[in-house]
């Protein structure tokens, strides 16, 4: 059985520089993910041309737009790009000039390039849920983003800022504190 070896992280994406090479559908749609999950994102989006809503979408967010083919230049001081152009061979030298730089690459639908893929992301206040299906099945993911939204509650978020303020008033060493919110918690399940 082929086992899922991809680690979940949390990126900070309001403190790194994330750029977004293609302006159709594709870079549409992550730029869209991107933003519902982390409105604040620091993004920035170069192409020939763009799509329409894209557009509206970077104005109603700090997304800055380049009007201009992709040149390695545009990855100075870059953490993160996504390659969403319609044309394999600029997202491959895309891909390429990242790998040469150290900077984490997705090309967008193409898993072999790819050092990370954008899942599915279930958020609820403080509480965010990232499905992978590692990229075998971005409809799966789908699904299963949409039966989280619906089966956990609202009001997820008002217990864990609860429960935070317990862990804070729990006196005595790790040990102590991990017992203590584990004797508490062991009804959730």
């Amino acid at each position: 059985m082929e086992q899922n070896e991809l680690y979940p992280i949390f990126l900070k994406v309001t403190q790194l520089e994330v750029l977004i090479v293609g302006g159709g559908n594709v870079g549409l749609e992550k730029l869209t993910f991107l933003l519902k999950s982390s409105p604040n994102a620091k993004v920035t989006v170069v192409a020939p041309n763009f799509h329409q809503k894209l557009i509206e979408l970077a104005k109603n967010h700090s997304v800055k737009l380049i009007d201009d083919s992709y040149k390695v230049s545009y990855l100075t001081d870059k953490h993160m790009v996504i390659a969403t152009t319609d044309n394999i061979d600029v997202n491959i030298d895309v891909y390429k000039d990242c790998k040469d730089r150290n900077i984490l690459i997705n090309v967008a639908d193409n898993p072999p390039y790819c050092d990370f893929y954008m899942g599915g992301i279930v958020t609820k206040g403080n509480i965010k849920i990232a499905i992978s299906t590692n990229g075998k099945s971005p409809t799966l993911a789908k699904r299963l983003r949409q039966f989280f939204e619906e089966v956990i509650p609202d009001n997820i978020n008002e217990l864990a800022f609860n429960l935070n303020k317990y862990r804070n008033k729990i006196k005595g060493d790790f040990s102590n504190k991990v017992a203590e919110m584990n004797k508490l918690t062991e009804k959730l399940l």
